[in-house]
């Protein structure tokens, strides 16, 4: 579980990346590239929320004091 939570992080943050570089290159001409990779953030925050939430549901993952 703690591999596909940081895999997804690690997934979001690039496609931040991507769409700041599309943003930069394309200059204001064409902003397809950077909303796909923005909406593609957007959707994978969503999905790793939901899976957060259903994990600890589940009791995939218990909650830790510490």
């Amino acid at each position: 579980m703690h591999i596909i939570v940081a895999l997804m992080l690690i997934t979001i943050i690039a496609s931040l990346g991507s769409a700041l570089v599309f943003i930069y290159r394309d200059q204001g001409q064409g902003k397809t590239r950077a909303v796909k990779a923005l909406s593609l953030r957007v959707g994978l925050s969503f999905a790793l929320f939901a899976l957060l939430i259903a994990s600890q549901r589940f009791g995939w993952v218990g909650e830790r004091l510490m």
